[in-house]
């Protein structure tokens, strides 16, 4: 397996850290974008274990760290707080459009991508992203998400209006003891993207194969937002993959301590279903 670290632009002029992974082949090959969710980062507990995975399986593997993920070029440890304060979800979406762009363009190694064949996996928010990047991008051509949210708006109204007198809310950091700030311009973008962040409404217009994989005992997602993108889906694009006993990261923890039954069982599922696809993919082109 070969791996090269990268550094991109975000549409925001800020730095967009990534790692693309590939074993040597002869020609183009399917490629997996991996998101992160809120308060993730890609080097975060199984996220380097499915960028390998999914290089030995075949694929060209990308894991990023969104923008305003608040994680620099420690790329373990958030010391750009202000960075996660300011972040939105349109510039999350954005940074898997810049990311994408430098797939296609040839600008992540050497690794030549078959065009047609871009699947994008996210978990938790990132499986948010994944959904509405996907419903706007058409060079994506198939979506996994893990955990994966459907409401963006995910607070009581009057916690909003109480961040809002504020001026910020404050999450904390379970793992490192941080507090984590969040400013308005949250608040602002999913006022004015009602439409864009209504992800039951993305997943229906989702065009392409749809695979949903949550466990039964999230206590951060429940397993009702999964119910709930696949009951969207369009008829004959969508499958539900429901682990049960599994939380929100599969039993993974960070730092690693190697990968659990249920973070196996994911990923051996996503990685049959994304070879499935790609083996009918002449059939729908």
């Amino acid at each position: 397996m070969r791996s090269l670290a990268f550094e991109l632009t975000s549409r925001l002029e800020l730095p967009l850290r990534g790692d693309v992974r590939w074993c040597d082949s002869r020609g183009p090959m399917p490629a997996v974008i991996v998101c992160h969710g809120f308060k993730g980062f890609k080097n975060w507990g199984f996220f380097p274990w499915i960028g390998e995975r999914l290089a030995q399986a075949g694929f060209v593997s990308v894991c990023f760290n969104f923008s305003g993920s608040g994680v620099g070029a420690n790329l373990y440890e958030f010391d750009e707080l202000h960075r996660f304060e300011a972040d939105t979800i349109s510039a999350q979406i954005a940074d898997l459009g810049t990311v994408l762009d430098a797939l296609l363009g040839g600008r992540l190694g050497p690794a030549v991508v078959q065009p047609g064949q871009v699947a994008v996996l996210g978990h938790s928010r990132g499986g948010g992203i994944a959904v509405a990047h996907a419903r706007e991008d058409l060079r994506v051509r198939a979506v996994a998400t893990w955990a994966g949210v459907a409401c963006a708006r995910r607070w009581p109204e009057a916690d909003i209006r109480a961040w809002r007198a504020r001026g910020f809310q404050d999450f904390p950091n379970a793992r490192t003891g941080q507090m984590m700030r969040i400013g308005t311009a949250l608040l602002d973008d999913l006022d004015a993207h009602v439409g864009r962040f209504d992800l039951p409404r993305a997943a229906s217009e989702l065009r392409v194969p749809f695979l949903v994989v949550h466990g039964s005992a999230d206590a951060s997602v429940p397993a009702w937002e999964a119910s709930a993108l696949y009951g969207a889906a369009a008829p004959g694009m969508a499958e539900y993959l429901l682990i049960p006993g599994a939380g929100h990261t599969f039993g993974a923890e960070h730092p690693w301590k190697g990968p659990t039954a249920d973070a196996e069982r994911a990923l051996d599922h996503t990685i049959a279903w994304l070879n499935r696809q790609w083996a009918n993919a002449g059939s729908r082109t």
